[in-house]
């Protein structure tokens, strides 16, 4: 891929185009798990107003398989508790029946794979995932977090900001 089309996926208005979906994941109420709702309310503030549809929800279901399948592409952007993460990343996600589900638990690659065993189609699936630090039942992020989500922002955003991988 060249450089031009890597800033072309890796750019927000990739995600923020009519066709798209944005899922945000996470529970505002558990500190910087909430950043997936806070991007999505984000994007919900800027004075051109989201061109996707935007979507919050605590959790992957089963049933956003079908909730996918409509989408030419969509960014799930979620929290992420791994400490090697320096600030967010942006990668692609292929579908792999990975077998997590149970009624609490189900990857954004198996919801892919669903997606692509049950309706013959796939969009393209990217997920944004950023750094937390904090779980506890409390709201608001932690000022790290919020970095973080700024980063994540100007990441997408800015012209001179890193391909994805």
């Amino acid at each position: 891929m060249n450089a031009r089309a890597e800033h072309l996926i890796s750019s927000l208005a990739h995600f923020n185009q009519p066709g798209n979906l944005i899922y945000g994941i996470g529970n505002i109420g558990r500190q910087d798990d909430g950043l997936g709702w806070a991007f999505v309310d984000w994007l919900e503030q800027q004075s051109d107003g989201p061109k996707a549809e935007l979507q919050r929800h605590y959790q992957l279901h089963l049933e956003d398989a079908d909730l996918i399948s409509g989408f030419q592409r969509v960014l799930f952007v979620d929290a992420s508790k791994d400490a090697a993460l320096q600030s967010f990343s942006l990668e692609r996600v292929e579908p792999k029946m990975d077998f997590s589900f149970s009624s609490h638990a189900i990857s954004i690659p198996a919801i892919l794979a669903t997606c692509q065993q049950c309706f013959e189609r796939a969009p393209e699936v990217y997920v944004l995932a950023i750094r937390g630090y904090e779980w506890e039942l409390q709201e608001g992020l932690t000022e790290m977090a919020r970095e973080n989500l700024d980063s994540a922002i100007a990441g997408l955003t800015s012209v001179s900001h890193q391909p994805i991988a």
